[in-house]
């Protein structure tokens, strides 16, 4: 990509969010804009010939976008494409653009610098704006005062985007002063802090709940000793809020002296229950993305409702949650909590991170996350465009960015010596590739064969340091053997068919310059029939690194576990553990087959019982269940389908084995068939 386009996609993004409150307009237009260029990346498949490992974080917020878009999609398919309902699914296709936008930000190789330049542009058209008003009224400020600012679109709208534009400026600061752009870090949070004082003009309830939220998830970015005061500061901080807001002072001493709550409380309350009795009278499919609509309208119309809900709560239903279950369904809850938690997990995942521009952007799209679900306990925030494209753009920017940072922060050299330990039998297929990868990041490999009959053992002596040739005592006592004669102070553990990618062994070897755990799980990528499995089975982490002193294996027969002394601290890497199972569908069924058997010879062994087949039929597919949807295996295609299914079997055959054999031997009863 040239330097042009990539400071052109950087502005579009600079004029998306800094433009959001100025105009609608700006921000939709800017999206725009940027999907399309993605969406020609794509066509050229820009990235992946740039060499991409696509995160399966990423593949994984794509889906909580789809999915809401595909729910919504159903609800208005279910109500016959009702008009209403059709102009509502057009504000969630927005949702369409994430992976565009995705492949856009991210082949520009936008970073935390350029990110938060562009943050810093909402608190500063939150300022302008402001300004703009005041020499409109002709400095007329005690009535400004007096009133809920809107800045010259609905209050909510513009309170709650003010104040999470502000808190993200407060992140940019904090991000710009740690780089050592002081300067640029004070006006920064000045910009913020006014920001937010703006923002509470807007007298927004939601505010004030979100307010002590968005202050802790600043926390982490504080040094020690100014978490305490942080935490301290936070109460006073939002109890000065709640005092100086004549709106929530109001409502709190009604709710107080009187019991009673103010209008516009009551009237959510009221529009809450309806929307909980659509719910309750179609909790499967909702009333449909028009139904409230028309619910409403009949309600009033039949005079069970005030005439003033016609001009306030007939498009949603001011909540966010109770709205998606009124309209549609369980399908529409489920929808909203994994647009909401799966981004809010994937970036407080990296909250503690010691690379200084990913923390900052974790921070950041955690307040996003974090924001979106407390202005949602009183509006419909995914049914308004503007709240709608600028939460896309904003978690699809931020996560983008964060994974860019990421990638390109594996950048120190490993100062601890590492012993890559494999055992093999007949692995000739493999033993070249594992042991090459291993030597990425170990200094010694020590391979142990259990008998190969093909040129295992004569590939691994051209490539390791140590090759022995010993009898087949069972996984865990052969890997004890390996460990054993391990000399680094930390130990990689492989199996023959694994691969330590690029990425991977830049990470560790980042990592072990300085150690910040005592042993390290390594995710799996598996790769069978031509496709890399991200979700589902490679959904697991094992333990495959870790500091030699004092760990040993379990004697178990298959599914050795690596133990670990008390007390020491384990973590997961992020970059990919390559896994090819098998070879072909047959290989996968003697596979199978084989760990099922040994995986029952080992339950027997330690006394474990099966006394009835319903057992092994649950576990399979409580087994399927878990790889399948639980795992998202399903995002894995057809492949991933198969997967599951192959995994259900095993354990189904795991246990309907240890049945075998809990019986083999049992004298027959007379009425045993002969």
């Amino acid at each position: 990509m040239t330097s042009h386009s990539r400071l052109l996609l950087s502005a579009l993004l600079m004029a998306g969010l800094g433009g959001a409150l100025l105009s609608s307009s700006i921000l939709a237009g800017a999206t725009l804009l940027i999907a399309i260029a993605g969406m020609v990346f794509s066509v050229r498949k820009s990235l992946y010939k740039a060499g991409w490992d696509k995160p399966k974080e990423l593949r994984l917020l794509h889906f909580a976008f789809w999915f809401f878009v595909l729910a919504s999609f159903l609800s208005w398919t279910l109500e016959g494409f009702d008009y209403e309902g059709g102009k509502t699914l057009g504000t969630h296709a927005r949702f369409i653009l994430f992976w565009p936008l995705i492949v856009a930000v991210t082949y520009a190789r936008i970073g935390a610098r350029t990110m938060f330049a562009a943050i810093g542009l909402i608190a500063v058209s939150v300022i302008a704006i402001f300004l703009a008003t005041i020499a409109a009224r002709q400095g007329a400020f005690n009535q400004l005062l007096n009133s809920r600012f809107g800045g010259g679109i609905n209050p909510i709208s513009f309170g709650n985007l003010a104040l999470l534009g502000g808190m993200l400026t407060i992140v940019a600061a904090i991000f710009f002063t740690r780089e050592k752009r002081r300067i640029v870090g004070t006006l920064l949070f000045l910009a913020g802090t006014a920001a937010i004082v703006i923002s509470m003009l807007s007298e927004t309830r939601s505010n004030m709940v979100a307010l002590p939220f968005l202050l802790v998830a600043l926390i982490p970015l504080l040094g020690k000793r100014l978490r305490t005061a942080g935490l301290v500061a936070i109460p006073l901080l939002v109890a000065g809020a709640i005092v100086t807001s004549d709106r929530m002072s109001h409502s709190l001493n009604g709710l107080l002296h009187d019991g009673n709550l103010d209008t516009g409380m009551e009237v959510r309350i009221e529009v809450w229950g309806q929307a909980w009795s659509m719910f309750r009278e179609n909790p499967w499919t909702g009333v449909g993305l028009g139904g409230y609509t028309h619910r409403i309208e009949s309600e009033v119309e039949a005079g069970n409702l005030p005439k003033h809900f016609i001009d306030c709560c007939t498009g949603h239903a001011h909540n966010d949650l109770l709205n998606n279950a009124a309209t549609s369904g369980i399908p529409g809850i489920l929808s909203w909590a994994l647009l909401i938690f799966i981004p809010l997990a994937i970036f407080a995942r990296h909250l503690f991170s010691r690379h200084v521009p990913t923390a900052h952007l974790a921070t950041a799209g955690t307040m996003v996350c974090a924001g979106y679900f407390f202005f949602g306990l009183t509006e419909a925030t995914f049914n308004r465009t503007l709240f709608l494209t600028f939460y896309l753009l904003a978690v699809a920017s931020l996560a983008s960015a964060m994974f860019t940072e990421l990638s390109g922060s594996y950048v120190r050299n490993r100062a601890r010596r590492v012993s890559a330990t494999v055992i093999t039998k007949n692995e000739e297929d493999h033993i070249a590739d594992c042991l090459t990868s291993a030597r990425l990041v170990a200094d010694e490999i020590i391979v142990l064969d259990s008998g190969s009959t093909d040129r295992t053992v004569e590939i691994a002596r051209g490539l390791a340091d140590v090759v022995e040739v010993t009898d087949w005592p069972g996984f865990g006592v052969q890997k004890q053997r390996a460990l054993e004669k391990a000399k680094g102070e930390w130990v990689l553990s492989l199996d023959a068919d694994e691969r330590i990618t690029p990425e991977l062994a830049r990470e560790i070897n980042h990592h072990l310059a300085d150690p910040d755990a005592d042993a390290y799980k390594l995710p799996w990528a598996v790769t069978i029939y031509g496709s890399r499995l991200d979700f589902g089975r490679s959904g697991r982490a094992p333990l495959r690194l870790f500091r030699r002193e004092g760990v040993s294996f379990s004697d178990a027969l298959v599914h050795e576990r690596i133990l670990i002394p008390s007390g020491r601290k384990v973590k997961t890497l992020r970059g990919r553990l390559t896994h090819y199972t098998h070879r072909d569908f047959g290989h996968s069924l003697e596979k199978s087959a084989k760990y099922a058997w040994l995986g029952s010879l080992e339950k027997h062994r330690k006394g474990k019982k099966t006394r009835t087949m319903f057992y092994p039929t649950v576990r399979g597919v409580m087994t399927f269940m878990q790889v399948y949807f639980i795992r998202f295996g399903f995002l894995d295609g057809a492949v991933g389908y198969l997967t599951a299914v192959t995994y259900a079997q095993v354990t189904f055959n795991k246990y309907a084995g240890l049945w075998t054999l809990d019986r083999h031997g049992r004298p027959k009863h007379h009425g045993d068939s002969q």
